[in-house]
């Protein structure tokens, strides 16, 4: 196993010899994960594992969450990518305003998948009730200022929002490509 430079650099971080590992590019999503699940694990109180995005135009630095590893998230597990995302922007220096998105914005459109934002919204709010963080927002109403003060009037996070969770893999994948190539 420890041929393989995902094993290594586990075990490089697992026993402090190196800050942090990238890995991804050359090798597949569930190759790169898997020695850190085998090894270091999730830090106690967190269920589940979530790919997060650093992205960074000039100055201005963003998290898109989760783009990499859950396929679909429940209420439940939204909430808690929101929570450790907002931990994640933290880390690199980002003061977080956390999105939970959804094609609509404060009940302009209606269903199953809109329902789950909402109830994610609610429990992250039960959970962190200091975190900057609100639901569900459209993409424009959670980063153009003038469309969030629109869609969403009295929000702290929309129109200003720098941590993005999209509801499931699909859409944060294509979200994180298309800011990849206009970034």
């Amino acid at each position: 196993m420890l041929e393989d430079p995902n094993y290594v650099g586990t075990m490089l971080v697992y026993m402090d010899k190196a800050d942090g590992m990238v890995s991804g590019a050359d090798h597949p999503t569930g190759d790169t994960v898997r020695p850190a699940l085998q090894i270091i694990k999730t830090k106690p109180g967190v269920k589940r594992i979530s790919g997060a995005f650093i992205m960074q135009k000039g100055e201005e630095r963003y998290v898109f969450a989760d783009c990499a590893i859950n396929i679909e998230l429940d209420a439940a597990g939204m909430a808690e990518v929101g929570i450790e995302s907002a931990h994640t922007a933290k880390v690199f220096g980002i003061d977080p305003k956390v999105a939970l998105l959804s094609f609509s914005t404060k009940g302009s459109a209606k269903g199953e998948m809109v329902t789950k934002v909402e109830e994610a919204t609610k429990l992250a709010h039960e959970q962190a009730p200091d975190l900057a963080l609100d639901g569900e927002l459209q993409f424009d109403a959670a980063f153009v200022p003038s469309v969030g003060e629109k869609k969403a009037p009295g929000s702290k996070v929309a129109g200003h929002a720098n941590v993005f969770i999209f509801p499931e893999l699909q859409s944060g994948n294509i979200g994180y490509k298309i800011a990849q190539r206009f970034g």
